[in-house]
């Protein structure tokens, strides 16, 4: 799929099989629950396709019985990595909610840029710069994005005031992470709670699944 052909063609040494075969078990994740819309990076459109595709053949020889999946999209599908290439771990160019504030900081203040602004004074681009892409999506204040942005293009803010601001701007989700992270207790009783509800829808998908295919011996 998508993730695969572009690691094969660029970065072949991590082209896997796993990777390949990623969205069969993307389906089944998705079939088990039934669900009718799954949100995903707009990266991932294709997967459901495959999805939907494996739906239709199921229908062909056993009858209804899944929804096809919808992709849920954001306003912003897809967030580009610190250094403007897609967003992974193994290009070490993320930020994660349980990073400090120290390291949040230090992270975005190595986020790629406007390659041809070299001084301050310089009118940048905003359109593609990662920086205005996290604002936003993560900065609530809109009026400061707006004045953020006008400053920019005329030169008269520099990258590391606005990469300051951004990291401010993330700082309330980190600490709402830390909060949450905080009670394992009721963490715990969350996921519990969801993991019986999920059990139980499994199991009833397993059971017509079974019923359907002929393989069900109760």
């Amino acid at each position: 799929m998508t993730q695969f052909k572009e690691k094969s063609g660029k970065d072949r040494e991590n082209a896997s099989v796993g990777l390949f075969d990623y969205p069969v078990l993307m389906a089944a994740d998705i079939l088990l629950y039934r669900a009718t819309h799954v949100p995903v990076g707009e990266d991932q459109v294709a997967h459901l396709e495959l999805n939907r595709e494996v739906v239709r053949r199921f229908h062909k020889f056993y009858g209804e019985l899944f929804p096809e999946p919808q992709p849920l999209l954001t306003h912003f599908p897809r967030l580009p990595g610190l250094d403007n290439r897609k967003m992974s771990k193994s290009y070490g160019n993320t930020i994660d909610l349980s990073d400090d504030a120290e390291t949040v900081t230090k992270k975005v203040m190595r986020m790629y840029t406007d390659p041809k602004r070299i001084r301050a004074d310089i009118p940048g681009t905003v359109e593609g710069n990662p920086v205005f892409t996290y604002h936003d999506a993560f900065n609530p204040d809109v009026a400061q994005v707006d004045d953020l942005k006008a400053r920019y293009r005329a030169g008269t803010v520099g990258d590391v005031e606005v990469k300051r601001t951004l990291a401010a701007a993330l700082n309330p989700m980190r600490e709402r992470r830390a909060d949450v992270r905080s009670n394992p207790a009721r963490v715990k009783e969350i996921l519990m709670d969801g993991s019986s509800r999920a059990r139980a829808i499994a199991q009833e998908t397993m059971k017509q699944v079974r019923d359907a295919v002929k393989l069900s011996y109760t």
